[in-house]
């Protein structure tokens, strides 16, 4: 297949093959397995945890990790897309997504469970790199809906891997759902390589050039800034609540296997539905009040979240409520926050995509990295504090953001 030029940097050649549904589909199936791998751990932290001789905030570490080898990755890796030929290096990163999973399968030790995790966490970025791929491939009018598609395909796998990895664990192990995974991602590996078209768009930087230009991007783009920082804080508060729920479910409160606790993935991916309705509506042009909505819903679920803590069925409906507001306003921030960054500059995506999904992935990393230390200290209440103190800033940067944003329209129509 041969190579094209997208049609944002070169308006005169032919424009991309039209993205077809079956291959949006592939391409968020692949992005939902990518990421998956670096959430297996969160229901089973107990028995991992059990089986490895780990203490509680050791095993903890595993989610931290992988969240960590994230950032990196898309820190290092994603902003490759503007220099290399995208199919294959999303081709590539599947494949070694893949190997790397194998190596956690067959940690003998918290050493090489680690490594194994970090070491996923950081060629799983391939999702990063479908992700503004398929963006490219779409049409502008339809770039909020594509996005919306393929990140419902991610969150489902964020989402969902909880229940396989709960599911599988009570059938073989463990370690079965991370051999599984394996295979899957060596399958889309094959699938992408024969769907996707060769797509080359020349960033004209060599890799250090590179990396200083992503970065450079923060001090040039308000956009990503304000973005950034709200990612940055609800996919913080997010992490906080699935990091700490396998604790809270296991616990004497709730007593729940890991299938059981596995099985929370399916309530949680109801909020994935968001993604695809926020991105139609920032098609409309409503993201900035998407994001507002959404901000005031992650306050207000840590209010249910709390109120799920003492166990019993009022408790357990205020938990399943809680997770499910949460989830949905989450990704309705994330999705809306894609839109906006995507359209500031469409040559350099994938370094935008890079800028942003590394400050989001931080966040995630010390909300988890926060939720061991709390936890250990004060509990579900205190986990439930730390989640809402998150909130609160998420509502107070967007309502600086609109601020600001108001004064500049103010003083454009003075001009």
């Amino acid at each position: 297949m041969r190579t094209v030029a997208p049609r944002e940097t070169a308006p005169d050649t032919p424009a991309p093959p039209r993205l077809g549904r079956g291959t949006l589909l592939l391409m968020s199936a692949a992005a939902g397995l990518s990421v998956a791998g670096n959430y297996f751990a969160q229901p089973l932290l107990d028995v991992i945890g059990h089986d490895l001789h780990l203490s509680a905030g050791t095993a903890a570490l595993v989610v931290t990790v992988a969240q960590t080898g994230y950032g990196l990755g898309l820190l290092l890796l994603v902003p490759l897309g503007d220099l290399l030929e995208r199919r294959r290096l999303a081709v590539v990163l599947c494949a070694l997504t893949a190997v790397f999973l194998t190596v956690t399968a067959s940690a003998p030790n918290a050493a090489l469970l680690l490594t194994g995790t970090a070491l996923t966490g950081l060629a799983s970025v391939a999702a990063q790199v479908v992700m503004p791929f398929a963006a490219t491939l779409a049409a502008p009018e339809e770039r909020g809906r594509t996005i919306g598609t393929v990140m419902t395909g991610l969150l489902l796998g964020i989402l969902l891997a909880r229940t396989a990895a709960g599911l599988l664990a009570e059938l073989g192990g463990w370690r079965t759902v991370y051999w599984v995974n394996a295979a899957l991602m060596l399958l889309m590996a094959v699938l992408l390589r024969l769907r996707l078209p060769a797509l080359r768009t020349t960033a004209g930087l060599r890799y250090p050039a590179l990396l200083r230009s992503t970065l450079a991007l923060f001090a040039q783009e308000p956009v990503l800034r304000w973005r950034a920082a709200l990612g940055a804080l609800s996919f913080a508060g997010f992490s906080v609540l699935w990091t700490a729920m396998a604790f809270l479910l296991s616990g004497p409160a709730y007593g729940w296997q890991e299938s059981a606790i596995g099985l929370l993935g399916l309530v949680g991916a109801a909020g994935s539905l968001a993604a695809s309705v926020a991105g139609r509506l920032a098609d409309r042009g409503l993201a900035h009040r998407v994001t507002g909505a959404c901000a005031f819903l992650l306050l207000g679920s840590w209010g249910l979240l709390a109120a799920g803590g003492a166990g019993g069925g009022w408790s357990l409906a205020a938990l399943l409520a809680g997770v499910i507001v949460l989830d949905l306003a989450a990704h309705g921030v994330h999705v809306s926050n894609q839109n906006l960054v995507y359209g500031v500059r469409p040559e350099a995506r994938n370094r935008l995509n890079s800028a942003y999904m590394t400050s989001y992935f931080v966040g995630g990393a010390v909300g988890s990295a926060l939720t061991s230390a709390v936890w250990s200290r004060g509990g579900w209440n205190g986990v439930c504090v730390l989640g809402a103190g998150l909130a609160v800033a998420v509502v107070g940067v967007w309502g600086v953001e609109r601020m600001r944003m108001r004064g500049m329209q103010a003083a454009c129509s003075r001009a």
